[in-house]
């Protein structure tokens, strides 16, 4: 999260040069364009190129009725924000009830910074909040959840290394228990380590989702 005020001398971050020369293109709008971008990016390309995905352009890129989902679909969609985001699924075998595991993918920009070079974690909380929200949503299109609003309850979260920008990064949620209107969760932040090409955790989250009595 951002920092504290601290003296110049302490306070200085330095990243590796290679921070600076990354570059997007034009930001992807429709979801074919969206589905596009991660295609080009080999180490998402191995993800989304297993047998029977289901690939979606994340539900919230796209505004609601009464200002509904307008952080994602407008104020954080963007170039230097989040230029790029998709859901996919394995669809679970017949006679499961729910579908327990999703994936995402986000590219993001510098408009999300709170040091120079890093994301706010404030952002990374919205974005683990955010693709856990997607499991319902999926739940949903598919069938598997009643069509009743869930809200967040609490969100624990642990940093353990910089989600930097620019950078694309994959998101893995799953429901780990439900009881009647409870609903609790966990997420995981994972970047493609360009040395090793091996996945390595940036941030992750418990979570408790409630399905609301009535709708809002």
């Amino acid at each position: 999260m951002r920092p504290q005020t601290e003296s110049a001398s302490t306070a200085t971050m330095t990243f590796p040069s290679s921070q600076k020369k990354k570059s997007f293109s034009t930001t992807p709008k429709t979801e074919q364009m969206e589905i596009d971008h991660f295609r080009s990016i080999p180490w998402v390309s191995k993800h989304l190129s297993q047998p029977h995905l289901i690939i979606n352009q994340s539900d919230t890129r796209r505004p609601k009725p009464g200002h509904g989902d307008t952080l994602i679909s407008q104020t954080l969609n963007s170039q230097d924000a989040i230029s790029a985001y998709i859901t996919i699924i394995q669809p679970p075998p017949p006679g499961s009830e729910l579908i327990t595991e999703i994936l995402s993918f986000l590219t993001l920009g510098p408009q999300l910074n709170g040091w120079p070079g890093v994301c706010h974690g404030g952002i990374v909380m919205t974005i683990l909040d955010e693709v856990q929200g997607q499991l319902f949503t999926q739940n949903k299109r598919q069938k598997r959840m009643k069509d009743i609003p869930l809200m967040t309850a609490y969100l624990n979260t642990k940093f353990s290394k910089p989600v930097r920008t620019p950078c694309t990064i994959m998101v893995r949620a799953r429901i780990t228990k439900v009881e009647g209107r409870k609903h609790w969760t966990e997420a995981a932040i994972l970047v493609e380590d360009e040395k090793t090409g091996e996945e390595t955790e940036l941030a992750r989250c418990e979570s408790l989702f409630v399905m609301l009595k009535s709708n809002l």
